[in-house]
């Protein structure tokens, strides 16, 4: 037989929170039928607000002892304001009221699930799928278990089970492009988009997910089409013109990528995030002021944003405003004390106001958290060679090649240092070192030390790698 559904209309549930909400007042007590109480009850969810939720719940049981539904609506309250053991408590009464009701088994399974009894949520749950016509809420939080046991394949396998029930499910197609990026498997996240996109070509989150696998593949034109795709679907979506917009950074189209982010407020309120992106792409367009007036609307909004106070910095260094700038990288670091970029930016600001201790202390921290930042081995070398401290900028050189063997420049740049030392031979074997790793660069070692260009022995050498 099916199940008949009686809620209650707008007015009569107002009507029943008034009279609710004046029998408090009043202290008195007054009957409410079923359906009136689950209206009160559910308006204070609305509200978000489970304390008051609860307290309906409570007149609800006491007046209406063997209706399950508000032993159920009780222990979700409970489960919601992390009263984990009288949500257990409800459960085990609706329990011995109707024993195979599937909804008791898949509350307690999210019980269990927050609680981490990862074992006996699975239990519960999959207990639930049995009783339960609603399999696909059950098997998407079966696949939320295996998240928090970090098992993201088991994950992946209920998540498309979920969704082979009810393709609309939002939250499962979020909730597979996190499991697969945790995984770096873009590609599957790919092909199942693309897949489930020939079923529901109108699904703008699965073109939106589409668009964020690629982004992560660094496949930004295909991004953009997706993210296009998306929008052009669910006119109002504004993160995806936010993604639209950083696909358009990595191409470098940053006027491009401006009108794009601007879009966003035409649908949700300005961010700071937002703001941050518009301030990077105004600096990278060099209009420097309007760069730091949205870099300060960002961090007005959200004082710990990092990258808007290290934004501010650049736009005053470019200014040559290195004192000024100084003081806002520093905020960024306090933010960020891990971040090579900012002690990158640091330890330019420190050499350009000739503090060059300090500036040596910033290079040694960029490199020690990004060993691959070739040019800060080399900015940082040059500052002892600058110093006459040949010995060290040689040192710092050969351990930037022992973390970087195929970058050429390092390697003319050590021939730089080896003539420069008098170490002839030595510098003789880098020479050939860096023309077999990129003979193309060879410039950078005359661009390094002028004078060596009318060695004849170093144009010999590069002219034996130089294409016939």
């Amino acid at each position: 037989m099916e199940e008949e559904f009686d809620f209650e209309s707008p007015e009569e549930r107002k009507t029943s929170v008034d009279r609710y909400e004046e029998m408090i007042r009043n202290e008195d007590q007054y009957f409410f039928d079923s359906k009136a109480f689950e209206g009160i009850i559910d308006y204070y969810i609305e509200k978000n607000d489970p304390i008051k939720a609860l307290q309906v719940a409570d007149y609800a049981i006491n007046q209406h002892p063997f209706d399950v539904t508000f032993l159920l609506k009780q222990a979700q309250l409970y489960s919601a304001t992390q009263q984990f053991e009288r949500a257990l408590n409800a459960l085990s009464k609706a329990e011995l009221l109707e024993p195979s009701e599937g909804d008791i088994f898949f509350i307690r399974g999210g019980v269990y699930g927050a609680k981490g009894q990862f074992k006996e949520a699975k239990e519960q749950l999959f207990q639930a799928l049995s009783l339960s016509d609603n399999k696909d809420e059950i098997y998407f939080h079966i696949s939320v278990v295996y998240q928090g046991e970090a098992d993201f394949e088991k994950a992946i396998y209920y998540l498309k089970k979920t969704l082979e029930l009810n393709m609309d499910n939002q939250e499962a197609l979020y909730e597979l492009a996190y499991c697969y990026d945790i995984l770096d498997r873009q590609e599957e996240s790919v092909e199942f988009y693309k897949k489930y996109i020939d079923s529901e070509p109108y699904s703008y989150y699965a073109w939106y997910n589409l668009g964020n696998a690629y982004h992560k593949l660094s496949k930004y034109p295909e991004a953009i089409d997706a993210y296009d795709y998306a929008i052009l679907i669910k006119e109002n979506f504004s993160s995806a013109y936010f993604n639209k917009g950083n696909a358009l950074v990595n191409l470098d189209r940053y006027q491009e990528a401006l009108e794009v982010y601007k879009q966003t407020f035409e649908y949700e309120k300005p961010s700071a995030d937002t703001y941050c992106a518009i301030g990077e792409c105004l600096e990278k367009l060099e209009q420097m002021e309007e760069a730091r007036i949205f870099y300060k609307k960002a961090v007005k909004m959200d004082g710990d944003l990092a990258d808007a106070w290290f934004g501010i910095g650049v736009t005053l260094d470019f200014e040559e405003r290195h004192f000024e700038s100084l003081h806002f990288y520093k905020k960024a670091l306090e933010l960020d004390d891990s971040n090579p970029d900012y002690w990158f930016a640091i330890a330019d600001a420190r050499y350009k106001l000739k503090q060059i201790d300090l500036a040596e202390e910033a290079y040694a921290k960029v490199v020690e958290l990004n060993p691959l930042d070739v040019d800060a081995w080399l900015d940082y070398s040059s500052i002892f060679f600058e110093q006459d401290k040949v010995d060290e900028a040689i040192e710092i050189v050969s351990e930037a090649i022992t973390n970087n063997p195929e970058a050429a420049e390092l390697y003319f740049r050590m021939v730089a240092y080896l003539f420069a030392n008098g170490k002839y031979n030595d510098a003789i074997v880098f020479l050939e070192l860096g023309l077999a790793t990129d003979p193309e660069k060879h410039y950078i070692l005359f661009d390094y030390l002028p004078q060596l260009q009318g060695n004849h022995i170093i144009s010999e050498i590069i002219k034996k790698y130089s294409p016939k």
